[in-house]
């Protein structure tokens, strides 16, 4: 195994509103919308792999609604590494064609998270941005930030497992996308200040699917509510807006509908985050009512190359 490694993390996302804007080009393509970016988050390490490897049996990772399918396989000298996700062999289709543009094809790949994947907090588009970070510095192929986040966004965008988690990971803090599309060619805002977040997942949404159908009242609905945000850019406003979104698109289900009643029952603000049954509030909102949920900040930094052992 060679020396050369490098380890990058990547904050969670919780999308609150977006609409999308698919175009030819994976560069333009994107969403306008806004979110929260979390310390809770994916830390890759990439490490240059061997160029041969022997074939082996291992446990893959199942299917799930953000690209990640378990391979039951090692690669078997082609000269191509392996990606883990939390351990377990399987792969992520961003993450390989990241490593394609790098040309890093034989790089090992180790995706670790507490996040639940699938359940829309951005783990593919964490692994892909992550990726490519780590990737860049492990083979020092040199490129900088604007073309590693341009890299991973397409890669998300090509595969259909997400418009704007990646635009939104490398800036940190509570990004607002007012134009689609990777560096260059999207524009970003923001919501200046911090908070402590908590989340409860139910389970999984297929962000394919519902990318993959009609969008008209969906994008309709997150331009009003991003006409909202603009006019009024605080963090009660975004979780308003994303509640008033999720109810217009169609997309609040039942669950998630009592845990937002719950906590402004209790005086808290909670919403619904885009795409998965997960609800998230802000402050000790669904603690206050009665749940048990995961709690962490809003993460300022965004993504980052990272020393092993100190991931943020």
């Amino acid at each position: 195994m060679s020396s050369q490694r490098a380890t990058a993390f990547v904050p969670g996302h919780v999308t609150a509103f977006f609409s999308a804007h698919p175009a030819d080009d994976p560069a333009v393509a994107g969403s306008r919308g806004a979110g929260v970016t979390l310390t809770d988050g994916v830390t890759v390490r990439v490490s240059a792999g061997d160029a041969e490897r022997a074939t082996g049996d291992a446990e893959g990772v199942t299917g799930n609604a953000e690209g990640v399918t378990g391979d039951a396989e090692r690669a078997t000298g082609d000269g191509e590494g392996d990606t883990t996700i939390d351990g377990e062999f399987g792969s992520i289709g961003a993450v390989d064609d990241v490593l394609a543009e790098l040309d890093a094809t034989a790089a090992d790949v180790a995706v670790e998270t507490d996040l639940p994947i699938g359940a829309g907090f951005g783990v593919s588009g964490a692994a892909a941005l992550g990726t490519a970070l780590a990737a860049n510095d492990a083979f020092d192929r040199g490129r900088s930030e604007n073309d590693l986040v341009g890299i991973a966004h397409a890669a998300e965008v090509g595969r259909g497992t997400g418009l704007g988690d990646v635009v939104a990971q490398a800036r940190g803090g509570v990004p607002i996308r007012l134009e689609p599309g990777a560096p260059g060619v999207g524009e970003l805002d923001g919501i200046p200040g911090t908070a402590r977040v908590e989340y409860v997942t139910f389970g999984e949404l297929s962000t394919e699917t519902v990318l993959g159908g009609d969008t008209a009242a969906l994008s309709a609905a997150g331009e009003d509510a991003l006409d909202r945000l603009r006019a009024d850019p605080r963090l009660q406003t975004l979780t308003d807006a994303a509640r008033g979104f999720a109810r217009d698109a169609d997309l609040l289900v039942p669950e998630i509908a009592e845990a937002i009643a719950a906590v402004e029952s209790a005086g808290g603000e909670a919403a619904m985050a885009m795409l998965g049954r997960t609800v998230f509030a802000l402050g000790t909102g669904l603690s206050d009512a009665g749940y048990d949920p995961e709690g962490c900040r809003i993460d300022a930094a965004g993504a980052r190359l990272v020393d092993e052992g100190d991931r943020r």
